[in-house]
């Protein structure tokens, strides 16, 4: 009997739309379930009140619960990180490893990895966001050498209301941002539709469209060994990329993290 190979994924509470897509996504993986634990996130703001949700704390209590499933990966399924900065994903990772063991990514470092290994620098920004945390994730990427061509937002705070906006709405943003010039277009936020309509807008514009909630998918698989090209159905990112073993997207930093990469090699290797 082949053995399940459990993706264990972190959500922000009132997110609606990252498990059924997730899902959906390794349907054509029987060997692959994917499983969840939340903590509180309501709103997407720059006030001590909405960075307050993203505390280590809370996160990592969220991280242990799912240890408890014995879960082979652990995935923060969402993009605090583009406004609070890389480095945050960075040690939230290590500290889910030391915790529990368990080799973690995240939405953003992901991104982060697509974009470099690509080489893209020109990106197309789709967010639900108000303006100023939009700006706030274009100063952080362009730090990082990632230049936000062309933006759109659609200045919503509430968590929730992100899964109300509609398909043909987001098709609309894309396109619009493709129209005004980039290499790639990356849609921020894991309750958003986006990867819904990423496949059939790739078709169309010519370019490669990186949702939040496909990159998350797409890195976690890879970290538990999976060959990620056999899911077929969400975009080019899943045919054209094989990630590193590694959760950050580079070489292990320390004595746990080459450990753990190696255990997952090996593992993928057998």
């Amino acid at each position: 009997m082949t053995r399940t190979i459990r993706l264990g994924m972190l959500t922000p509470s009132s997110n609606t739309v990252l498990e059924p897509v997730t899902t959906a996504m390794i349907a054509e993986l029987p060997d692959v379930s994917a499983h969840f634990s939340r903590f509180k996130v309501t709103e997407i703001a720059l006030s001590e009140q909405a960075l307050g949700q993203f505390d280590d704390t809370e996160i990592l209590r969220a991280a242990e619960l799912l240890a408890h499933a014995r879960v082979d990966v652990i995935a923060w399924n969402g993009t605090s990180a583009s406004w609070l900065g890389f480095d945050r994903d960075e040690r939230l990772c290590e500290r889910i490893l030391s915790a529990t063991g368990i080799p973690a990514c995240t939405s953003v470092l992901a991104f982060r990895e697509i974009f470099e290994r690509t080489g893209k620098k020109k990106i197309g920004l789709v967010t639900p966001y108000r303006g100023d945390v939009q700006a706030k994730i274009m100063a952080n990427w362009k730090e990082s050498g990632f230049v936000c061509s062309a933006e759109r937002h659609l200045d919503l705070q509430d968590n929730f209301s992100f899964a109300t906006v509609g398909e043909e709405t987001l098709a609309g943003l894309i396109g619009a941002v493709a129209r005004e010039g980039c290499d790639a277009v990356a849609i921020v936020c894991t309750n958003l539709r986006g990867a819904s309509v990423a496949a059939a807008t790739e078709r169309e514009l010519g370019l490669p469209i990186y949702d939040s909630i496909a990159t998350t998918v797409w890195k976690s698989l890879g970290l538990a060994g999976i060959d990620g090209s056999r899911v077929t159905q969400w975009g080019s990112l899943f045919r054209d990329l094989r990630p590193t073993p590694w959760s950050s997207g580079r070489p292990p930093q320390n004595d746990a993290e080459t450990a753990s990469s190696t255990k997952l090699s090996a593992e993928a290797r057998g």
